[in-house]
């Protein structure tokens, strides 16, 4: 099999999340001798090649971060330049990856994504949503290793089926909603986990406190 991944990150390679979510997918889709390119949409001097992949080849993947619940803006602006396909056959998949632990939080994307195959003449190969993701790229190279390891199994899964089968779905998407127990956790994290915001503001380059108020006037 070869498979086509288009990546909807907005962040250059280097600095996304998804780019490294991608690397551990390939670990465990190549296992088995399947064959891969990948397309980085933050190089717009990529998307002749992408666009090209996408019409020449028939099982694509769009792995993308979730943005304001939906898609980034500039992976929509691609897929307005994409031609619908006129041979059928293509199949179209997407995995979504966000900060919210929750896989509610990605449910409007879902519904938006469901629709693109059909307008671009592929069939849905699913959705995999997962979240509490955020931390990959600030934790360092070990601790954001052990985040992206599921992703290995995914992509070996993936291989085997070719689509998202509902058992990957089942098995690797996050939970729903959490629990009374763990939301009752995070309350009791609250200070800890406002302290260590402040250290990731401050790595992001932020100077002021994060409850300032400039405009509380």
């Amino acid at each position: 099999m070869h498979l086509i991944i288009i990546s909807g990150a907005t962040r250059p390679r280097k600095r996304s999340n998804t780019a490294k979510i991608i690397s551990a997918f390939l670990t465990g889709f190549q296992k088995c001798g399947h064959t891969a390119e990948v397309w980085y949409l933050s190089d717009r001097t990529s998307w002749a090649g992408a666009r090209a992949a996408f019409c020449e080849n028939t099982n694509i993947l769009f792995a993308l971060p979730l943005y304001v619940e939906n898609v980034p803006g500039t992976m929509l602006e691609f897929l307005e330049s994409l031609p619908p396909k006129t041979t059928p056959g293509t199949r179209l998949s997407f995995l979504v990856q966000g900060g919210f632990p929750e896989a509610s939080q990605g449910r409007c994307c879902e519904c938006f994504l469901k629709t693109l195959p059909e307008q671009l003449g592929c069939v849905y190969g699913g959705t995999l949503i997962r979240g509490d993701m955020f931390a990959i790229g600030l934790l360092g190279k070990k601790h954001g290793s052990k985040m992206v390891q599921p992703f290995v199994q995914i992509g070996d899964f993936f291989g085997k089926y070719g689509y998202f089968h509902e058992s990957i779905i089942a098995e690797y998407t996050s939970p729903e909603y959490l629990s009374e127990k763990q939301i009752r956790q995070f309350h009791r994290l609250s200070k800890l986990s406002r302290w260590l915001m402040g250290i990731v503001a401050k790595r992001l380059g932020c100077t002021e406190r994060l409850d300032a108020m400039p405009y509380d006037k």
